[in-house]
This record gives C-alpha cells, sequence and structure tokens, in this order.
C-alpha cells in the first residue's frame, strides 16, 4: 500500500510513531475498510485499540451512517441485553416505555464493541444470532426484528484462553475474527516512545500557554527502555505530569527516574479466570495464625511454670496443655480449639486458676477463708471464647464477608458459623 494513505492516517487520526507493526495494523485497517467484514481488534489497554474501529468506518461504503461505540465491561450485565437489543415497555421492573437498542440505533452504520470479551455467555449467543441472520429480538418481545450493522470489536482478554475455560463461545470468536488487527503495546515500538512524549509535551504548551519539557539524550534512551505497562495512556499521563509540576524545563534521567514508577514485569493481555495479583492469601494468613498460636502457647507455658512456682509443688496445674494435630476446626460443642496443619505442631487450651501473691497455706479443712479476693487472679493471655471470635473474625476478613468461605477455611459447616457469628456479635 502507498505509504502516503498511512500517512494520511496518521495525521487525520493523530496517530504518531513509525513502527513498522503500527503501519501494518493501519495498512489492514484501509484494506479491509471497503469490505463489510467483522473485525477484531486486540491488544493491551492504553494502546490505542479505539482508534482503528474509527478508521475502518471512515474509509468503508458506511461512511455516511451511524457509529455507535459500546463499553461491553462498563454495562451492568443484567442491562446489557437491553442495552444493545432494546426492550419493550413493562419487559422488566424500570422499563416504563419502549426503548431501541444500539443495534436498531446504528443500522446502517458500524457498531464497536470495546471489551468484548466482558459479554456474558446469554448476551453472546444473541450476538451471534445477529452476525449470521442479521436478526435480533427486543427483551420482553416476540418480534424478529432486523438489521443491518458491520461489528467491529476490540479486547485485552486471552480469547484462547477465555474460550478453553469456558468464558467465550468459540463459534462468536471465529465470527468476529474475520479479520484481525494486533496493536502493538508501546514497549515494542522503540523510538515512538519519544516522538509520543514530544508531541504530548508540546500539546500541553500550546494548550496551557507554558514553556515545553523536553528530554536530554540520555533521558531519552531511559524513556525508550521502559516497559510502559500502561502504553500509551501512561505516557500521555506522566508527560502531562511533568509539564506542570517539573521546576526544570530540561528533563535529565534523575528528574525522570522521579516520575516513572517501579518497573513492573505483568502483562495487561487479561487470564481470563486468573486471580488478581492483589487476591488475598489464605496462606499467607494462615501462616500468621500459626505464628499467633504458637507465641500463645510459649505465654501458656511460661504461665503454668509461674503458677507452678506460686504454689510451692502444689499437684494442681494451672493449665493442661494437649496436642490436636492435623486439623483445623473450632468444636461448638465443648469450645474446645483445635488448630495444626501441615506439619503444624500443637496449640494448648487451658483454664485459669485464681492465684493469691503470698498465698497463706490453706487450713486444714482445705477451705479457702471468705476474706480471700481474686485481686491476684493470674491474667490469661486470652480465653477461649475470645480466641474463637478472633478466628471466626479473621476468616470472615479474609473471605470478604464471604461465608460459605470462610467456613471452609474454619473447617466447620455454614449453620454452625452462622450460630457463631450470632453468639459474638459479628453480624
Amino acid at each position: 500500500m502507498d505509504n502516503s494513505a498511512v500517512l494520511r492516517v496518521k495525521q487525520r487520526y493523530g496517530i504518531v510513531g513509525n513502527c513498522e507493526a503500527l503501519n501494518r495494523a493501519i495498512e489492514i485497517a484501509l484494506k479491509i475498510a471497503p469490505v463489510d467484514l467483522s473485525v477484531l481488534v486486540v491488544g493491551e489497554n492504553g494502546v490505542g485499540k479505539e482508534s482503528f474501529p474509527r478508521i475502518i468506518h471512515d474509509h468503508s461504503l458506511r461512511k455516511n451512517k451511524k457509529y455507535f461505540a459500546v463499553n461491553c465491561g462498563a454495562i451492568p450485565e443484567g442491562t446489557i441485553d437491553s442495552e444493545l437489543f432494546g426492550h419493550e415497555k413493562g419487559a422488566f421492573t424500570g422499563a416504563v416505555d419502549q426503548r431501541e437498542g444500539y443495534f436498531a440505533a446504528a443500522n446502517g452504520g458500524t457498531l464497536f464493541l470495546d471489551e468484548v470479551g466482558e459479554l456474558p455467555l446469554q448476551t453472546q449467543a444473541r450476538l451471534l444470532r445477529v452476525l449470521e441472520t442479521g436478526e435480533y429480538i427486543r427483551v420482553g418481545s416476540s418480534e424478529v426484528r432486523k438489521t443491518d450493522v458491520r461489528i467491529v470489536a476490540a479486547t485485552n482478554v486471552n480469547m484462547e484462553k477465555a474460550i478453553a475455560e469456558g468464558k467465550f463461545r468459540e463459534d462468536l470468536y471465529y465470527r468476529l475474527n474475520t479479520v484481525s488487527i494486533a496493536v502493538p503495546a508501546l514497549r515494542e515500538r522503540g523510538d515512538d516512545a519519544a516522538l509520543l512524549f514530544r508531541k504530548f509535551a508540546l500539546d500541553m504548551s500550546e494548550r496551557y500557554k507554558m514553556p515545553a519539557v523536553r528530554l536530554t539524550p540520555e533521558a531519552q534512551r531511559m524513556l525508550v527502555s521502559y516497559s510502559w505497562p500502561g502504553n500509551v495512556r501512561q505516557l500521555k499521563n506522566l508527560a502531562e505530569n511533568m509539564s506542570v509540576t517539573a521546576e526544570e524545563r530540561e528533563i535529565t534521567p534523575e528528574v525522570l527516574s522521579r516520575y516513572l514508577p517501579s518497573e513492573s514485569h505483568s502483562k495487561q493481555i487479561v487470564m481470563v479466570g486468573e486471580p488478581a495479583k492483589d487476591t488475598h492469601s489464605f496462606e499467607a494468613e494462615r501462616e500468621i495464625l500459626y505464628q499467633i498460636l504458637f507465641d500463645l502457647r510459649r505465654e501458656v507455658n511460661e504461665l503454668k511454670r509461674y503458677v507452678s512456682e506460686q504454689r510451692n509443688g502444689s499437684d494442681h496445674a494451672a493449665a493442661d496443655c494437649v496436642a490436636k494435630p492435623n486439623s483445623l476446626i473450632l468444636e461448638d460443642q465443648d469450645h474446645t480449639v483445635k488448630f495444626a496443619e501441615d506439619g503444624a505442631q500443637d496449640l494448648a487450651y487451658w483454664e485459669a486458676e485464681e492465684v493469691k501473691d503470698d498465698e497463706p497455706a490453706k487450713p486444714a479443712d482445705g477451705n479457702v477463708p471468705a476474706a480471700e479476693t481474686d485481686t491476684g487472679k493470674a491474667k490469661m493471655p486470652q480465653s477461649l471464647d475470645d480466641l474463637e471470635r478472633d478466628m471466626i473474625k479473621r476468616a470472615l476478613d479474609m473471605s470478604n464477608g464471604r461465608r460459605k468461605v470462610a467456613a471452609d477455611q474454619l473447617g466447620i459447616s455454614e449453620r454452625t458459623l452462622y450460630r457463631k457469628i450470632k453468639e459474638y456479635g459479628l453480624e
């Protein structure tokens, strides 16, 4: 394709860069624009995927018709069918009037479905029918309607993994992916990062009448070598931030390093079903619980020795330590706590006995004088009820209030957990 056509597209849509992969993506968009085929644009967040559906529409035979962009990930699952296909009056609570959806409004034009990988499976089935037959049914209606819409979709989801995990329909994927356009990440575009920084800095300078920031050669090399997990969007934010807050207009590596976040080796292509990075780690919390309980056990042993010394060899032990290996259970019968797993040793449970400093010898009849008080009572670190309550509260915190998960972690039934929550006032 003539390079001048690619250059004109870049100028028209504000695309900056000379990366070969970027030029190739623009060429594909221009070639398929006149042909009514479904297109899937793939790439990480912030790479500029939203420009390509517009390029395709503006260079197609539908350029004089309507163009709609819909972010599928921003629409609640319960209303997305109504947004896309419309609904009849009274179809659901709040449907006080009839409404046409995007497929009706965009009839004859182009519909851009951003984040299409976030669509619910039920909506995917409806979308597949539109792609295959051009027919759809409004929510709450039985009347089949026709539409003539070209679909351009975009996603940052790993579609092959989503299909393997049953998160996305394979037949819909192949209908959408008639032609695929891969938009490269900024870290793959070499010196384009420096060109983009210069553009964003000049835009800020013209808009707010301030001197433009500029990079030294060393800072430019540092900028290009950065991984840019947020891609072009992150670079734009950085340039705008520095334009306003940097005291120096000439940016050195030292200045630049204060604005660049720590390097991240993660990639943004979403692995559907993969846990988020900030997912709570029950294993880590369990280790903390082990440590707390072992510390309590040590304190109990020290207290036993103290009580034994105060009783001058009395035959009655202040606490009875019992090993309960290989379990993680809260017994709801006698409040005995058993907690050990994966080689954890044992947890002592105890009963506190009254101890009085300088305790006088008991009379021969074994009765303690009535004048004695409990001012000398040994203070236990934590009662069994308190320990049980704390463990339940920790489990609920770790599971974000999901009682079934908390019950599984504690090794008790949900019914028992509900009773304990009510008993300890943890509602």
